[in-house]
């Protein structure tokens, strides 16, 4: 489902988490969603799936209002980063719910990621550690195959090997079983290659939203003899720089057309790539 955003705005008495945001997100694809903590992220989220109603602007899921629509809200579902949030009774008694209220569920896929992460029917939700209350809220995110699914930092409790299971079964399902999936993250190196578009937002509005691949395009590391790279980076926007002896490398921000690169290459420079966790920090302000 697409997603439609206008003017959005959301605020706690005097606090303003949302600050007339506006973007449009096209059906069928994954998102990353990043942003400092306080960002505003868990606050889009929860207006996007009806959890709160915004203030002042306009949102639309599928062409049609989000709050108080059950025909939307049973196309939506957020998984946020608590885990699984149904406290009712056991594991099975949330797979229950879960189908009971989402049309596209899929109780095999329930069942096969249950085995994979180690989950019991019978264990009580409560009683579970938070590595098992994430890898709930994975298997039920997943298993509803609901045309929009959000996972708010809901993986964080789980360790390595089975955060690196859950993108691997997300990706192998979304491609059989394409939908919009939005992925919010402080994990932006491990999580970030499944990401097709970034949204990136600051203090409530928003800062970029930019393909994956042309984000990255417009980080460069350019390194060599120190004087060169600095005659090279003068009047380019540099984001930090190492020394190494004669060597310097700086990380500079900004699409580089084949002038620049013939630029580089005549003064013996090195054109490499930036992470994408460093034009993050860049682009909300640096450190804070």
């Amino acid at each position: 489902m697409n997603v439609e955003v206008r003017d959005l705005s959301l605020r706690y008495g005097e606090v303003t988490a949302l600050d007339r945001l506006s973007f449009e997100l096209a059906e069928g694809k994954i998102y990353g969603l990043l942003g400092r903590n306080g960002s505003g992220k868990t606050s889009l989220m929860s207006v996007l799936a009806a959890f709160r109603k915004q203030t002042a602007g306009a949102v639309r899921v599928g062409g049609r209002p989000v709050w108080e629509n059950a025909a939307v809200t049973s196309q939506v579902c957020l998984i946020r980063d608590t885990g699984e949030t149904v406290d009712l009774g056991t594991a099975g008694d949330a797979l229950y719910f879960a189908e009971w209220l989402r049309p596209h569920w899929d109780a095999r896929l329930a069942k096969e990621l249950m085995t994979l992460f180690g989950l019991k029917p019978k264990v009580n939700v409560t009683s579970m550690s938070k590595g098992q209350r994430s890898a709930m809220g994975v298997v039920v995110g997943l298993a509803s195959r609901a045309p929009l699914t959000m996972f708010d930092e809901s993986y964080l409790g789980m360790d390595a090997p089975s955060r690196q299971a859950f993108y691997d079964v997300l990706l192998a399902d979304y491609m059989e079983h394409p939908r919009t999936i939005i992925l919010s993250t402080h994990l932006i190196e491990e999580v970030s290659p499944l990401f097709e578009e970034v949204v990136i937002i600051d203090e409530g509005r928003l800062v970029v939203h930019e393909e994956r691949e042309r984000l990255l395009d417009r980080g460069n590391a350019v390194t060599g003899p120190a004087a060169a790279v600095d005659a090279f980076v003068g009047g380019l926007t540099v984001l930090g720089e190492k020394v190494l002896g004669p060597t310097k490398s700086a990380m500079v921000y900004g699409e580089f057309d084949d002038a620049h690169r013939r630029k580089a290459a005549e003064a013996g420079l090195d054109l490499g790539p930036i992470a994408m966790q460093d034009l993050f920090i860049h682009l909300t302000g640096g450190p804070k």
